[in-house]
């Protein structure tokens, strides 16, 4: 049976519902995507190995060729939540709208894996001197556990890997790292008549967050680089849920953060300062503070200049390398002694919105770029030099 054509798979992928999410009723399985990957790269030869991460999440990793070195293009099969309400069209069916394919998942990233069968096809018929590896992750959006389960089994992929995230077809070689944290305090209620009666984990909820945006000013004195356009590191106090009703002292208070460092800084050094600035707001308050991940931090992520890749990247798209400041699976990979790049087709600032898209104008320009990445690392063979992945 012949693949669908290229536009089928993008349609089909946008179509399988992946959503990743912190909150239960939201959070899906991206097996529906993964066996559709599976499905068409095993009709085109490639050896497909399917690994459950958890309960209902898989990652694929697919491969043409064998050997040494080879080159590895990434990303990820699941996608932000959506309300369809605020959407101008039905987000799970691709639609075409002055000159660009919109859907969920179009730019942030499941159309990168069509994009990518549809470049490699017209390779097939010539020898790979070095593998091709196909790459999808699970719950990027939420955990990232995929990526952390990859890196954690250690197994050697391809020389060079390219992440094929939204970055409108501009070499990435760095970006922040990311912490989801979460604060919760446990007072004592009791009636707002007579503040004696309880201990408000509101009002040392205050305290708190005076402590955080004290900390976030010194490191921003203490840190900047002007590589990112947002040259310092960010504290984004996202959520905050307390208390029941306004005549009763509020006995439960819990805060939930991001913290985006920038390369050089150890996150559990962050966290250690954190932690040592709750201890007197427990004190002085009388009540108790826990503090932790809502999920394993992200390091920060940074591959340097001078790499092949970086080189290569910047000749062939025309752009330096730069960076970037949402968070990527990047460090995983390069973890694995890949030199690591994250260039996509998509553009960032229409990610996680309603009516995501991808221009129509960028689909060539893409198929190009990766059949010359591929016609580099796979179509000529194998170095000394080149025969294994390196740790940069």
């Amino acid at each position: 049976m012949p693949l669908p054509s290229f536009k089928e798979q993008f349609a089909a992928l946008i179509a399988a519902p992946s959503v990743s999410c912190t909150q239960a009723h939201w959070d899906q399985s991206n097996r529906p995507v993964i066996e559709l990957l599976a499905a068409w790269l095993g009709d085109l030869g490639f050896a497909c190995e399917t690994q459950e991460i958890s309960p209902g999440k898989f990652n694929l990793l697919a491969s043409y060729g064998s050997g040494p070195g080879g080159l590895v293009l990434a990303g990820h099969s699941d996608t932000v939540p959506f309300d369809a309400a605020l959407w101008q069209s039905d987000p799970l069916k691709l639609t075409e709208v002055d000159g660009r394919w919109v859907g969920l998942g179009s730019c942030d990233m499941k159309g990168f894996f069509a994009l990518v069968i549809e470049a490699v096809q017209p390779l097939l018929n010539q020898r790979f001197q070095q593998p091709l590896l196909i790459l999808a992750t699970c719950d990027e959006e939420s955990s990232m556990s995929g990526a952390r389960a990859l890196a954690a089994a250690g197994r050697p992929l391809g020389r060079a890997a390219v992440i094929g995230e939204p970055t409108g077809l501009k070499p990435i070689r760095l970006h922040k790292g990311i912490l989801m944290e979460r604060i919760d305090i446990l007072g004592q209620s009791g009636h707002s008549s007579d503040p004696r009666l309880g201990h408000s984990a509101l009002e040392a909820m205050q305290d708190v967050l005076g402590e955080l945006r004290g900390l976030r000013t010194q490191w921003q004195r203490e840190f900047n680089n002007p590589q990112f356009s947002v040259p310092v590191p960010t504290l984004n106090l996202g959520c905050i849920h307390g208390g029941d009703n306004p005549n009763r002292i509020c006995g439960q208070c819990a805060l939930e953060f991001d913290l985006r460092p920038l390369p050089g800084m150890d996150p559990e050094q962050l966290r250690a300062a954190i932690r040592q600035k709750l201890v007197p707001v427990a004190a002085q308050h009388g009540v108790r503070i826990d503090y932790g991940p809502l999920f394993p931090s992200v390091p920060p992520f940074e591959q340097s200049a001078d790499a092949e890749l970086v080189r290569l990247a910047e000749q062939l798209t025309g752009h330096k390398a730069a960076s970037v400041a949402f968070a990527t699976e990047a460090p995983y990979l390069q973890q694995l002694g890949c030199e690591t790049l994250v260039l996509g087709p998509g553009d960032i600032d229409c990610a996680h919105q309603p009516g995501e898209y991808l221009e129509l104008s960028r689909i060539e320009p893409t198929l190009t770029l990766l059949r010359q990445l591929i016609a580099h690392y796979c179509l000529q063979p194998a170095t000394p030099e080149s025969s294994g992945g390196e740790n940069a």
